[in-house]
């Protein structure tokens, strides 16, 4: 039967390109790691692959953490809103306190005044000053009669 023949692959060959050096008209800077590096691979059949080489990764780099951390910070600024808040609450409360005194001094003022009012009318009304006096005689009524 007709078996494929085995071939044993040859080391691939890996050609770098060579740069061209060309002086620039001004000085450039140059970025390290900005530009990949192209490879080139000779495959076993003869073809030749061409591409970027692809490096390790590498992670990003950690950020400092603050000196203060974001829940002291949180925490901070709660008790500074809770005392804003308390101390708007104790003005709150004194409000309250003296509109109750102030309702409380006008309901005794009222009852007061209302008071001395009936006061005088009672103990007025006992002293016969200027009036009018009806003087009723004595009658007698006989068999639903009058004779005056």
């Amino acid at each position: 039967m007709n078996e494929p023949t085995r071939r044993h692959p040859a080391a691939p060959e890996v050609h770098q390109p060579i740069p061209l050096l060309m002086r620039p008209a001004a000085p450039a800077i140059v970025q390290p790691h900005t530009v990949p590096s192209v490879a080139s691979v000779v495959l076993p059949d003869g073809r030749i692959a061409t591409g970027y080489a692809i490096g390790p990764f590498q992670p990003e780099p950690v950020a400092a953490k603050p000196v203060i951390s974001r829940a002291a910070v949180n925490v901070a600024l709660g008790g500074v809103g809770f005392l804003a808040v308390c101390g708007g609450l104790l003005l709150l409360t004194t409000f309250i306190a003296a509109l109750t005194a102030l309702v409380t001094q006008l309901i005794t003022l009222a009852a007061v005044l209302f008071g001395g009012f009936i006061v005088v009318q009672v103990l007025g009304a006992g002293s016969h000053g200027g009036g009018t006096t009806i003087n009723i005689r004595k009658a007698v009524i006989k068999r639903n009669h009058f004779r005056g």
